[in-house]
């Protein structure tokens, strides 16, 4: 087991000693590439927004060099190799930022969200930036005539993101979306997605961000790199404030995601904290803003759809004709790529949550109509084996439909086990009670005729 420490630095002159533990592994993050810009891709992100008319501030700019610091922790240190229990990791950031003052009373708080986010061991430590890199923004160039962007939305390629854009298009709504892709197949769908809605809706010049941000494999040595990537959503959620920051103005960050994946209740036992994603948990966003406060950034991050589950937000799309027509291109599976391992050119499985989810969703959204994804495996052509990943969700979610019905005063328990949600109302708690009972049951008319169990072979 390692403890790890990240460590940022602009450039070879910007050497510091770092006090550490025998225990403790040092990583170094070159925040500045051989050219003197930015690295990662972020120094190409700033000059796209200001090619655009925003100058992202200099709080901003840290929030981005923080959240770099962050994916390089989550997605290159691994949980089996460097963890006591295969998940759990400590890891201890230090990361060069313009005002030392704001950001260290806002460290409690990113421990608290990234803890809860990560389910990882995060200390959060800050340094002041080398004095020629107080004001990075200068060297970004002249800003060109400011585009008109009437709201910011994170758009990640899931149909979810997709269905939040139809929404704000067909309003004639002038958005900057923001996307964010460490894969191919990702950033291929993105891109895919984007081309459509300016085939659909040519009469507005909406912007968009797209961001590759990506690290070498051979950041911590011989580690292999983490595949769970559970902090995805701070580098996200970083990028769409940094390009809010450039309006000048108050703001807000739609980030479109239905309430029941938010939610995020384990199925089961074997699902219980960092098992279930917390990337757009109720509890997540609002320390989010509560940062957000501190750092004197004047946005809020909302969810449109906190209260929805996937086949209602279907069921509300302002134009399902055009959204059957096109939701085959949005990408919903947990891991897309690992078809690819497989020799599977298919990325959505089929069996995962987000694609049982997704599939539940077109059914109850389009009365039965054909789906017309592609995936990996049918549901009700044979029994789906428990012992292996094809039915391992299947036989959850109907486990968790029978126990619903069992015990259905338990409701109120339960969506409080994949986080608190003592920044909400009794009144919302409720109302996310009611639409948990309703994906639930989404996916229980799926799943039907499904038959799923142990097989030997």
């Amino acid at each position: 087991m390692k403890r790890h420490i990240i460590y940022g630095h602009f450039g070879p002159k910007d050497v510091i000693s770092i006090p550490k533990t025998r225990f403790e592994t040092q990583i170094n993050i070159d925040l500045l590439n051989r050219k003197g810009k930015l690295n990662y891709g972020v120094q190409k992100i700033i000059n796209d927004l200001i090619k655009i008319g925003l100058t992202p501030s200099e709080t901003a700019i840290d929030l981005i060099i923080l959240a770099i610091h962050i994916q390089a922790a989550d997605t290159r240190i691994s949980r089996t190799e460097d963890s006591q229990d295969t998940w759990t990791r400590e890891i201890r950031l230090i990361a060069p930022i313009s005002n030392l003052k704001k950001w260290n009373s806002v460290s409690p708080i990113l421990k608290k969200t990234l803890d809860f986010l990560t389910g990882d061991l995060w200390t959060i430590q800050f340094r002041p930036r080398p004095k020629n890199t107080f004001s990075i923004i200068k060297k970004s160039g002249k800003n060109s005539p400011r585009k008109k962007i009437e709201s910011i939305s994170l758009l990640s390629g899931g149909l979810d993101s997709l269905i939040g854009a139809i929404n704000l298009l067909e309003t004639n709504h002038i958005p900057l979306f923001v996307s964010h892709a460490d894969e191919g197949i990702i950033k291929k769908t993105q891109k895919i997605i984007i081309e459509q809605l300016k085939k659909q809706y040519p009469q507005i010049d909406f912007s968009h961000l797209g961001a590759w941000i990506q690290f070498p494999k051979s950041l911590t040595g011989d580690s292999e790199p983490e595949k769970t990537t559970r902090g995805r959503s701070f580098l996200f959620f970083s990028l769409g404030i940094l390009a809010g920051s450039g309006l000048k103005d108050k703001f807000t960050l739609l980030v479109p995601e239905n309430g029941f994946i938010s939610l995020n209740v384990p199925l089961d036992q074997l699902r219980l904290g960092s098992l279930s994603t917390h990337t757009t948990h109720p509890f997540y966003i609002a320390r989010w803003n509560q940062i957000l406060k501190v750092l004197q950034i004047p946005a809020k991050i909302i969810n449109p759809y906190w209260n929805k589950t996937k086949g209602e937000i279907i069921l509300e799309c302002s134009n399902r004709s055009f959204l059957q027509k096109i939701m085959s291109s949005s990408l919903s599976c947990s891991s897309p790529t690992k078809g690819r391992w497989k020799g599977r050119i298919i990325p959505h499985c089929g069996y995962c949550a987000p694609c049982l989810i997704r599939r539940s969703a077109f059914k109850k959204g389009f009365n039965g109509k054909s789906d017309n994804t592609q995936y990996a495996i049918e549901l009700s052509k044979r029994k789906l084996n428990t012992l292996r990943a094809e039915g391992k969700q299947v036989r959850s979610f109907q486990l968790a439909a029978r126990n619903l019905k069992l015990n259905p005063n338990f409701i109120n328990i339960l969506i409080n086990n994949s986080g608190p949600l003592f920044d909400i109302s009794s009144i919302d708690r409720k109302i996310l009670g009611k639409m948990y009972k309703r994906g639930i049951k989404e996916v229980e008319s799926l799943l039907k005729n499904v038959g799923a169990e142990p097989l030997s072979k």
